[in-house]
């Protein structure tokens, strides 16, 4: 009798094993925030792109960016705005999708794209960093393959546009574009 209920057991934990890792504790979870919005137009070989952003402009935006979210819309995004170039480093701690990133310099060139998978464990790690070797002003993060998709590289000319309120947050440590350069900061980033 005792053998069904081990076998049953034995199944039942194996298809929770194949579906995939679960987030360690209590459902993900964040503070909410009303974002600033804007589009990012990404142009390249006569193509043009345009993605919608919020805008991840203080300390704690910029460390919650799209952690929780369970999905992304096709033409979506999250840019960081840092208020001075820095070198640092972002991970991928509660953030559920997997996402590609284009570290962008003061000038709005591209300086790195980067794939970023989702962390076997999204809550507890083992988590890899992602940053480029020089130092950057903005991030945009977008779903994974989307810059492929799109044929975005580093050549790619980038434009940013505010959608919402016309400009930039008073409360922002940023100007609007174009932006004036600024000494390099050297500030650790993760998120």
């Amino acid at each position: 009798m005792r053998t069904p209920v081990l076998v049953t057991i034995v199944a039942i934990a194996g298809a929770l094993a194949a579906a995939g890792p679960v987030p360690a504790g209590a459902p993900c979870s964040v503070p909410l925030f009303a974002y600033h919005t804007g589009i990012v137009v990404l142009s390249e070989g006569g193509r043009v792109t345009r993605v919608r952003v919020q805008i991840a402009d203080t300390p704690d935006r910029r460390q919650v960016g799209l952690m929780c979210r369970p999905a992304l819309d096709p033409d979506a995004g999250m840019l960081f705005m840092f208020p001075a170039p820095i070198q640092g480093a972002f991970w991928m701690k509660n953030t559920l999708i997997p996402l590609a990133i284009a570290f962008i310099d003061s000038d709005w060139r591209i300086v790195q794209i980067t794939e970023m998978a989702v962390a076997p464990d999204p809550a507890a790690g083992a988590f890899a960093y992602y940053g480029p070797p020089k130092s950057y002003r903005y991030a945009l993060e977008v779903n994974t393959g989307f810059f492929a998709r799109h044929e975005i590289s580093e050549r790619a000319e980038v434009r940013f546009i505010p959608t919402e309120g016309g400009g930039i947050p008073a409360h922002s440590p940023i100007e609007p574009w174009p932006f004036a350069p600024k000494e390099p900061g050297n500030l650790a980033f993760a998120r």
